[in-house]
């Protein structure tokens, strides 16, 4: 059922918005108690002097149903930007629509504007319907890449701090 999709950047005045839709994908992965961000840390992340990531929102007429967060890596093989996507989400309800293609779609586009050689993004293991999703697009996952990740105390132990 494909409706009119709408895919608008994120404006300052939409950041308590953003972070509703966060929540949301938070409860949905099993991960509610994580989410440690505030309206403040967006508002600067996203507007702030040295913006660290940008976002867009999906609606169908005036409901915000998905968002999308990414940021710019770079590859030293490919010798130029990547568009990693830290988020993509439609709220169930909306899903099978065409929702998240148009988002993933809009982000294309951005990559492809802006030179960048790939896009990436990672997913949990047990969401098969996004995996298979994923697949459909013709996307591939990285066989043989395990994420690693430094938090908390021993991020700030290998800093010095």
């Amino acid at each position: 059922m494909q409706q009119d999709v709408r895919i608008e950047t994120v404006r300052e005045q939409d950041v308590a918005l953003l972070l509703r839709l966060i929540k949301a994908l938070a409860e949905y992965e099993r991960l509610s108690g994580e989410v440690v961000a505030t309206e403040p840390m967006l508002r600067d992340a996203l507007f702030g002097p040295a913006p660290s990531a940008e976002a867009a929102l999906a609606y169908v007429g005036p409901d915000a149903v998905g968002f999308a967060v990414w940021f710019y890596n770079y590859s030293t093989f490919v010798g130029r930007p990547g568009l990693y996507l830290e988020d993509v989400f439609v709220l169930p309800d909306w899903r099978g629509r065409g929702i998240g293609r148009a988002l993933l779609r809009h982000l294309a586009r951005i990559a492809v504007a802006r030179g960048c050689g790939r896009m990436e993004w990672a997913v949990l293991d047990w969401n098969e319907p996004a995996i298979r999703f994923y697949h459909s697009l013709g996307a591939q996952a990285m066989d043989g890449w395990t994420v690693y990740r430094l938090t908390g105390n021993a991020l700030k132990q290998l800093a010095g701090a």
